[in-house]
């Protein structure tokens, strides 16, 4: 049974950093693709930080900059390290994952079939 779990979240103030983690079991994230979403009140899901099965990363531009995102194989986990962290940067986090990507957007949610729960990151102003 595949299982992502996500952690790190919490509250911050704007200009902090955050370290989200998502450790896999029963699935191995080697030569996966893997993704970082947000959703932020009354918006829909979107994916913010992406990473090719070859270990590529890509950003949607309103965390490029600022957040990265990053595996360790060996301990079968993907982080997302955020940086300067703003008060819309606030919402539910998600990590997902799928063997593969067949648009080639590895930033579209719906392309992803493995979930973690959603965690929470709030920054004040």
């Amino acid at each position: 049974q595949v299982q992502l779990v996500a952690s790190g979240g919490g509250s911050v103030q704007a200009g902090g950093s955050l370290t989200l983690s998502c450790a896999a079991a029963g699935y191995s994230l080697s030569g996966v693709c893997m993704i970082w979403l947000r959703q932020a009140p009354g918006k829909e899901r979107e994916g913010i930080a992406g990473l090719s099965e070859y270990g590529t990363p890509t950003y949607t531009n309103s965390v490029k900059g600022r957040f990265i995102i990053s595996a360790d194989k060996a301990n079968n986990t993907l982080y997302l390290q955020m940086n300067s962290l703003k008060p819309e940067d606030s919402g539910m986090y998600y990590c997902a994952a799928d063997e593969w990507i067949s648009s080639g957007d590895w930033l579209r949610p719906s392309e992803y079939d493995h979930w973690g729960q959603g965690i929470q990151v709030t920054v004040s102003s």
